[in-house]
């Protein structure tokens, strides 16, 4: 049995694949096309589908018209391991979306993405309670997560 998350767009799938490929290591496009036949979604050719990786996970892809817009029951959560690597990607997926709080943000296409640091597990799951909760309520106060203030909030 094979299992894959399947994603819905209204529109400009390949572009929005071409993005997320390219922004995350060990990702790749393996097929989009086009189908040949009318389908509730439209005329023949209007259709498209899509097989893809984003790191480790495969993906199904579907561009057929409005249908339900994304929404925050499903996310794309991307472990960093460095704050360089934090800034690049929500400034690229964040580009024409929308920032918000503790790490999350929706691309141009509307679908949510939680951008984290590995060390914010680590510092949530510190055998010292109170050092986790300040941490904690750190993050709950940023937008895009800071490492080094989540460190020292952790710190006291």
């Amino acid at each position: 049995m094979k299992v894959a998350q399947h994603l819905w767009f209204e529109k400009d799938m390949e572009s929005a694949l071409r993005l997320y490929t390219s922004l995350i290591p060990g990702s790749s496009i393996e097929s989009v096309k086009a189908l040949p036949t009318e389908t509730p979604g439209g005329p023949a050719g209007s259709v498209k589908v899509a097989s893809f990786t984003l790191g480790d996970q495969r993906y199904q892809g579907l561009e057929a018209g409005p249908l339900d817009a994304f929404n925050h029951s499903f996310s794309i959560m991307l472990e960093c391991e460095t704050q360089d690597e934090i800034d690049r990607l929500w400034s690229a997926l964040g580009e024409g979306g929308t920032a918000e709080q503790c790490g999350w943000l929706r691309d141009r296409w509307g679908l949510s993405w939680q951008i984290l640091p590995r060390r914010l597990g680590e510092l949530i799951n510190d055998p010292d309670t109170a050092r986790a909760q300040r941490a904690m309520g750190a993050m709950l106060q940023m937008v895009k997560l800071d490492i080094a203030g989540l460190e020292a909030a952790a710190r006291g």
